[in-house]
């Protein structure tokens, strides 16, 4: 199989989908991979050690994308790329449909390509392997990031995550235990913080204890996270629903009871913001404050560790690269759940029913469309 990697053009995107090594086991498989120049510079790969891994140099993106079976991104596809796109082609990408426009669905539905979000692609047990890499990274970044938007030049409080002897650490409330809040929930504790980490799932939360005994846990019911938010130095978003839009679990009201110089990294914003304040920020302009309270919401917050994200990225799709290319695509769609799970469009039709019905488009389901196994059918 031909598999291509596209350079990514939005302006803070430095990660990359596929690094070196694992293009050399996807070579090693039998597969002929085609990177297009210069797809590594932002995570500080250079196109040489493509080469020596065996892979082929593009000069341009219709190059890679008229060679290719499978395509795979980063960060949403442009509509300049979709429009070079041939029919049946499969297109891999962080689409974070949840917030995405009904107008992307219908393009790729117009060119009938096989739409796979990272996010999700889901195994059976319910873990999002390919966006947990990448949430591990998100989660761990939290703290320096809180530790930098405390101080007093940057708009926050002036105070230490961990304290002084005779000085009180701050307070971090992190919501949600999943894999986010999870990292989170390590990093803060290890600086010395005091630790909160609530969610609706009392099953997350004594996994998180069992590792963390140090950190406290409480019900995210909306009283315990209108008081927890009220004592926050640092609030940490980590909702994620996987496929939809996350909830404002965090009121205005709330945001605006709470100290000033005060910190929210939302860090489910990719997915809509769990706090009803945030919005869509960048790396170039990270920060706004509303009502004295400093946010930190930008959606792809890992492209600032694109080197270690494009490593965990690549790893983490590596076995799916290889299904697709050992049994082909509809096989693959057949008979993997997880694949099966992240196809967001399929021959020319929405196939994930729950984004249909929010976006107002008609949904088929996979399984309808996906052509009979050879000795089976009329």
């Amino acid at each position: 199989m031909n598999i291509g990697v596209l350079r990514e053009r939005v302006g803070s995107e430095r990660r990359v989908a596929l690094t070196p090594p694992v293009v050399r086991q996807l070579v090693e498989h039998g597969n002929t991979v085609w990177v297009e120049a210069g797809s590594g510079e932002g995570a500080l790969i250079r196109d040489d050690k493509y080469i020596r891994a065996g892979a082929h140099l593009a000069y341009s993106p219709g190059e890679v994308i008229h060679r290719c079976e499978v395509l795979t991104k980063v960060s949403i596809p442009m509509p300049e790329e979709l429009a070079m796109v041939p029919p049946g082609t499969t297109l891999m990408a962080f689409y974070h449909m949840a917030v995405a426009s009904r107008r992307l669905v219908e393009r790729l539905c117009e060119r009938s390509i096989t739409a796979i979000g990272y996010e999700i692609i889901q195994t059976p047990d319910g873990r999002l392997p390919v966006l947990a890499a990448v949430s591990e990274i998100a989660g761990q970044m939290t703290l320096p990031l809180a530790m930098h938007l405390l101080r007093s030049s940057s708009g926050g409080r002036g105070i230490l995550v961990g304290g002084s002897p005779g000085v009180p650490p701050a307070q971090v409330v992190i919501l949600g235990a999943g894999v986010v809040g999870t990292w989170a929930a390590r990093s803060a504790a290890a600086a010395g913080a005091r630790v909160t980490v609530l969610d609706i799932d009392t099953d997350k939360l004594r996994r998180l204890m069992e590792h963390l005994p140090q950190v406290t846990t409480g019900l995210a019911d909306p009283d315990t996270v209108a008081a927890m938010v009220v004592s926050a130095d640092v609030l940490i978003g980590g909702v994620l629903l996987a496929g939809r839009k996350t909830p404002h679990v965090v009121t205005r009201q709330m945001v605006e009871s709470m100290k000033p110089g005060s910190v929210i990294i939302d860090v489910a914003i990719d997915q809509g913001g769990c706090v009803e304040t945030s919005r869509p920020m960048t790396l170039e302009e990270p920060t706004f404050v509303h009502h004295g309270v400093v946010h930190y919401c930008v959606a792809n917050l890992t492209a600032d560790m694109s080197r270690s994200c494009s490593m965990a990225l690549s790893q983490a799709l590596l076995p799916h690269l290889v299904r697709l290319s050992e049994s082909g695509v509809e096989h693959a769609l057949r008979t993997s759940p997880e694949l099966a799970s992240g196809t967001y469009t399929y021959g020319g039709s929405c196939v994930r029913c729950s984004l249909a019905d929010v976006i107002g488009v008609p949904c088929r389901p996979l399984a309808e469309l996906l052509p009979a196994p050879a000795g089976e059918g009329g």
